[in-house]
Order: C-alpha cells, then structure tokens, then sequence
C-alpha cells in the first residue's frame, strides 16, 4: 500500500486551500513565482483561494528557452538544479532591489521557482522537477532556502500538474509557518498526497533560518518518513541529487553497517573497482563508489539512534565516501533503484556470509515467484556481484565463491550464475584484513582496547577519539 502522508498529530492538519490562503492573508509575505516546464500549477492556487494581491508581486513563466536564457543566462539543461538556482536568485534580489526602499521595514519577501519535465505528449521521458523556495523569514533578515527535487509517478500529464501544485504549495507555506520546525517542514510536504504520486528524493536547507540544520539527518528524515526510498548525501554532508549524481556513470556499491568504518571496509572496494574497472564496459570510464547503509541496518536495535547514524556518517565520510541511506533491503530492489539513473554498468560488492544470506529462501516469500524471481530482477541489467571471501576465525579456512555451501535445490542456479560471470569472486584482497570484524572493532572500542585503532584507516580512528562515538572512551 503506498503511503498516505499525515501530519505530525501535535500539529493541525489543514488543506492545500487552507495553506495557500493562510499565506495570502499574511501581510508580511511577498514575492514572485517562476515556474517553468508544467504550466504554473503554484501560483494558481494563490490566485484561486483569493487575497492573492497580497502575497503575489509577479507570475511568470519564462517557457521559451531562448527567453529563458536571456532572463536567468544559459544552462546546459533546462530541469536541474543549476537553472532552478538562477531562477531563485534573479528573482529574489530583483524584488529586493525593486521593492525594499517602498516596503522593506515591513515585508519578508521570497521568490518560489520549479523547473519540471511533465509527462509529454508520447509519454516516453522522464518525469521530475526541481523546486525551491528563497525568503527572508523575517522583514530585512538575511535569506534562507529550501530545494528540493521531486518524481512525478502519475500516468497522467494532469494529475501530474495537480500534484506538483500541491507540493509546492505545501513547500511555500512549511518556509513560513514552520522554518523554526525543519522536521514537521518536511512531514508536511506532502499532505494532501500519497508516495503513490510524488516522491522527494533530495532536500537541502540553508541560509540563516537553518544554520543549525544537519543537512543529512534531513536526508534520514526523508527515507524514514517514505517520502522517498533513498537519499543521497556526499562526504562534505552537502545533499546529493542521485539522477544527477549517477548521471552517466558505472556504479560499485558495498553495502554494511559502517559501525566503524574498517580496513576491510576499504579492501572490499579496492578489490571490487579493480576487477569492476577491467570490464569491457567499464574500462577508461569514472566509476562512482558508494557506502550504503539501509533502514533496516539503523532500525537494528529499534528506533534509529540519531547520534549512532552521524556517527557512521562521519567515519564513511573520513574515508572520502558518499552515503546513500536506502529503505532497500532486498538487493534486487537496490539494483532496480540503481538502473533507473544510469545505462551503465552495476555492481556490488559483499563478503561471503551475505552471499549466503542472498540464497536464503525465507527474504523472498513475499514474491510469487520466489528466489527466481529476485535473481531474475537482480542480475536483469548485468549487474554483477563481487564477493570477498570470509576466514573462519578458529579453523582459518576461507569460504569463496567456490566453496561456499549451498542448499542442493539451488545449487545449479548458482553455478549458472557462476558461469554466467553475474557472480565474482574476489581473489586480490589483503592478507591482513581477512581477520578484521566490524562487531569485534566494535566491542574492542567499547572495552577501552586500543588494539582496534589498527584495524581501521587513521583518518577514522581519529574521528571516533575526537567525538567519542561508538562509547569510546580516552583513557
């Protein structure tokens, strides 16, 4: 069942009428919508509610792209954020300039903006946008924003249309009525919706109304509410946009708990770009590395623990990695998430042991056709999977792809996908890491044993003793 979008049970809920008359009412607020590519779905519903003289300074829709361009410069695409951006800031500083020395004691104003791809008449592009919103919260304050970027899932060019003007006046009235409540600003979003229709798939807050906003715990915020199936931020913590992020580009995913970041961790990836990078495919092109952790993983212990997931965010971003925070347990689900922003080639990579949790029947009861069926969905674009081999602690075998065990029905499935070359095993990895576990670095942090400062990179074990993550503490 999709989700249908409440308000936090603390706040009122009221409608889409409600909300854009509210901010017609308001006396302090005034500005300009832009909007380009779906009609001006916003602004309608200023106009239609009434008092629309009152917030409203200018409507406009540049639709023309050499008009576009001669108002907000040149762009190499017309629905992205760079355009988006230009929009905003030429509007916004041209209602400062116009009207600060009449009104400005008295009026915050803002300028709202959304470039979109609508379903088009042969129903065969992309359908998204990028909308936003600068303001000043208070009459001559300093500005603050809010982008995000949207997915329009109706079939339908006019349901489409309708949604985007829903969001986006949820969009205008969450920067005025709740800046000071980023978290309840985004509950908000889509009220009035369902994930059925919209999905938000990046926001990112700034300006002085957010200074003390951590931009990835609204990426969390995102995929815990099912505004969005996952979110993307980069090691700086900037918000990423994954269609833009993807754009183009082979992709090498390992997924784990990052609770630490190991040298194994490392080793993994070392391994798997190297085999991923001889590809045909993949030779002389820039493959993109991502640490993924899943909602599951954070919900390990019940409800996410806030400080336990910057803690990993910030160890993943010690190493230089992006992050991509994913309610994708099932791994053909990734794969299909991954495929749908990039033609390039996929592949991901795992230890042994999650090699085996993948031939468990039991993850697969909820497809008709079972395990053939996710196999069938997983290696559907060629994705390929890059095994690191597990050395049992006590007896120092190691279990590869050659030898681990499985149950006899599915064995000659896995053979095939062995032969296939859907299934690699990875047989240039580091000696010294095969005897590192994230759980025993773990316990070792939390029991004061310093011997678990090298089995992780410098740069990690730096970041955990300076902010005494993970229960360290300095001796």
């Amino acid at each position: 069942m999709p989700l249908s979008k409440q308000s936090n049970p603390a706040v009122e809920m009221i409608d889409t009428h409600q909300k854009a008359l509210q901010v017609n009412l308001d006396s302090r607020r005034y500005g300009t919508f832009a909007e380009i590519g779906a009609g001006q779905e916003v602004v309608r519903w200023f106009f239609r509610v009434g008092a629309g003289a009152g917030t409203i300074a200018k409507s406009m829709s540049a639709y023309d792209m050499t008009v576009s361009d001669a108002i907000y410069g040149r762009a190499k695409r017309y629905v992205c954020r760079e355009r988006l951006q230009a929009m905003l800031d030429y509007e916004h500083a041209l209602n400062i300039d116009r009207l600060k020395d009449v009104r400005g004691d008295t009026t915050a104003f803002f300028a709202f903006a959304d470039t979109v791809s609508a379903r088009n008449y042969r129903g065969t592009n992309e359908c998204h946008g990028w909308m936003g919103i600068k303001f000043q919260a208070h009459p001559r304050d300093d500005d603050s924003q809010i982008i995000l970027h949207v997915r329009m899932l109706d079939q339908e060019a006019a349901l489409q249309q309708e949604a985007l003007g829903i969001v986006g006046v949820n969009l205008v009235h969450g920067a005025f009525a709740l800046n000071h409540e980023p978290e309840l600003l985004v509950d908000s979003l889509l009220d009035g919706l369902s994930t059925s229709r919209i999905e938000i798939d990046m926001i990112e807050f700034s300006g002085i109304a957010f200074r003390h906003v951590d931009k990835r715990l609204m990426s969390l915020k995102l995929v815990e509410l099912g505004l969005s199936g996952a979110a993307m931020f980069a090691a700086s913590g900037e918000v990423l946009q994954p269609s833009e992020f993807f754009y183009r580009k082979p992709i090498l995913v390992e997924r784990g708990s990052f609770r630490p970041v190991c040298n194994v961790n490392l080793d993994m990836l070392r391994c798997a770009n190297e085999k991923f990078s001889q590809l045909p495919s993949v030779q002389g092109k820039e493959v993109v590395q991502v640490m993924e952790v899943t909602m599951n993983n954070l919900k390990a212990e019940g409800e996410i623990d806030l400080r336990d997931f910057l803690a990993r965010a910030d160890v993943m971003a010690a190493c230089g990695m992006p992050v991509l925070i994913s309610d994708y347990f099932q791994y053909y689900r990734l794969a299909a998430y991954l495929s749908h922003y990039t033609k390039e080639s996929i592949a991901i990579t795992m230890g042994a042991g999650s090699l085996i949790q993948l031939f468990d029947e039991k993850y697969y009861t909820g497809l008709a056709g079972g395990v053939l069926e996710s196999f069938g969905r997983l290696f559907k674009n060629d994705l390929k999977l890059y095994v690191y081999p597990l050395r049992d602690p006590e007896s120092g075998e190691l279990t590869t792809c050659d030898n681990l065990e499985i149950k006899s029905e599915l064995r000659q499935l896995y053979g095939y996908l062995k032969d296939r070359g859907c299934i690699n095993a990875l047989d240039n990895f580091s000696e010294d890491c095969l005897s590192i576990f994230s759980r025993e670095v773990l316990g070792k942090i939390k029991a004061g044993d310093e011997s678990w400062e090298s089995m992780v990179p410098g740069e990690v074990a730096e970041v955990i003793k300076s902010k005494n993550y993970f229960e360290y503490q300095p001796a």
